[in-house]
This record gives structure tokens, C-alpha cells and sequence, in this order.
């Protein structure tokens, strides 16, 4: 078992969904239910996953989080190209998140790779 508020990893994510929320506030309010919840729901995901895995039993269990965490990543970039496609959010803005993201992926990559060697799981 992990201490997850400890890992610098869920920190940057609680960070990340926190940014998320501000910058989605300002999106039309027929959204509220659309765009808004989808990418706020992503954004949610990604942190909620490190901390499900880091407190599971195995470090088995904790990959798989992160795997999964990274597939809410990516969710989370999709929504956020459309919601620049509809005219929601600025490039400027979603490139500082897909900056954050991308940095986001490379932590959890990496440590995915330390928990695999740790406990001889292949890499898929």
C-alpha cells in the first residue's frame, strides 16, 4: 500500500482536475450536462485512479490504476480538443493542459516501469 497523497504524481493531478474546474466554468450552461461534466469527470478520473491503485493491495493493482488513469489522459485531451474545436476554451489555455498532461503521462509511465521491475509484471 501506497500513501497517495505522498506521491508527487496524484498531487500534480488534484492540481490538474483543480485547473480543469476553473477554466470549465466559464463554458456555456447547456453544457453543464454535455462537455462540462464529461471533461470534469476525465479530469477527476486521472487523480481518483492513482489513488484507488496506490491504496489496492498489490503493486499489480496499482499498475493497472495507472493504466487506467492514463486512459482517462487521454479521454481528458480528446474532450479538451473538441471544447477548442466548439470555440470553448482557447489554444492557449488547452495547450498549458496538454503541456501538464503530457508531463502527467511521462510520471506515471515511468512509474508503472518501477512497479513492473519491482514485481516482474511484463510490460504490455
Amino acid at each position: 500500500m501506497h500513501r497517495f497523497k505522498e506521491l508527487e504524481i496524484w498531487k500534480k493531478r488534484v492540481e490538474l482536475t483543480t485547473n480543469v474546474y476553473r477554466a470549465t466554468a466559464s463554458f456555456p450552461k447547456e453544457e453543464m450536462y454535455g462537455l462540462t461534466l464529461q471533461i470534469r469527470r476525465a479530469a477527476v478520473s486521472i487523480s481518483s485512479n492513482i489513488a484507488e491503485g496506490a491504496s489496492g493491495n498489490s503493486d499489480a493493482d496499482f499498475v493497472r490504476f495507472l493504466s487506467i488513469s492514463n486512459g482517462s489522459c487521454c479521454e481528458l485531451e480528446t474532450q479538451l480538443i473538441v471544447a477548442v474545436n466548439l470555440g470553448f476554451l482557447t489554444e492557449e489555455v488547452a495547450d498549458t493542459f496538454y503541456k501538464e498532461l503530457g508531463s502527467i503521462q511521462r510520471m506515471n509511465f515511468k512509474l508503472q516501469e518501477r512497479l513492473r521491475a519491482k514485481v516482474l509484471i511484463p510490460s504490455t
